[in-house]
């Protein structure tokens, strides 16, 4: 599906990993078009089926065509318009988020971003995200507000990073202002999500979106 095999340098098993992309692909119109994600900022239009897939976010105004990313602890972002025109999903880790990667999503879709929604997946929480002084300080130095994601835990002096909040922000700078989800924690939930910041060697969650064909009337 897709014609990439990212599992490869994860450990997982290939007959696994087939078994669960065949059952996904039964309860869909098409192939997810997946991604090589290298935690940077480019978008694919995935209806143009691009061969170079090194890329971070997808998009597509094409009903059934499936954009997806795949993450286990970086954060998931999907969007459409009001209009249901168009639909982008995008994965953002740290680097990712700051490289611009969900401004890049928005502006790939060519609508207003005050029609655009979003939703947040799920991610490493507030309270588990641990990142280095110099992660913060990229960030601050690119957008002053960004010091209200980062807390100072006393106990050890390590950084706490809340990506949600920083996704927020950034999205909020763009004129994005309907957004959900952000209330989950992949590392402590650990009944629900993988984590590769929690179990090293884990699988992957797939976020998918994609505009549904519409049946023509009489």
């Amino acid at each position: 599906m897709g014609g990439i095999q990212p599992w490869r340098s994860r450990g997982d098993v290939p007959d696994a990993v087939a078994a669960n992309r065949a059952l996904l692909r039964s309860n869909l119109p098409g192939d997810p078009f997946w991604l090589t994600q290298v935690h940077g900022k480019v978008a694919v239009d995935v209806n143009q089926r691009p061969k170079i897939k090194q890329a971070d976010a997808a998009y597509s105004r094409q009903p059934g065509n499936i954009c997806a990313v795949m993450t286990a602890d970086c954060l998931p972002v999907l969007f459409c318009d009001c209009q249901g025109s168009v639909v982008a999903a995008a994965h953002a880790g740290w680097r990712g988020l700051l490289a611009g990667v969900l401004e890049s999503a928005v502006a790939a879709m060519q609508v207003d971003p005050g029609n655009v929604l979003a939703w947040l997946g799920p991610a490493i929480g507030p309270e588990c995200f641990e990142v280095g002084g110099e992660v913060r300080d990229a960030f601050v130095a690119a957008d002053q507000a960004a010091s209200l994601a980062f807390t100072l835990r006393a106990d050890d002096g390590k950084w706490l990073c809340d990506i949600y909040l920083l996704a927020r922000q950034r999205l909020q700078g763009m004129g994005v202002t309907t957004i959900s989800g952000g209330e989950s924690c992949t590392v402590s939930e650990a009944d629900r999500f993988f984590s590769y910041r929690r179990d090293g060697v884990t699988g992957r969650m797939a976020s998918l979106i994609w505009l549904e064909r519409v049946a023509s009337g009489v």
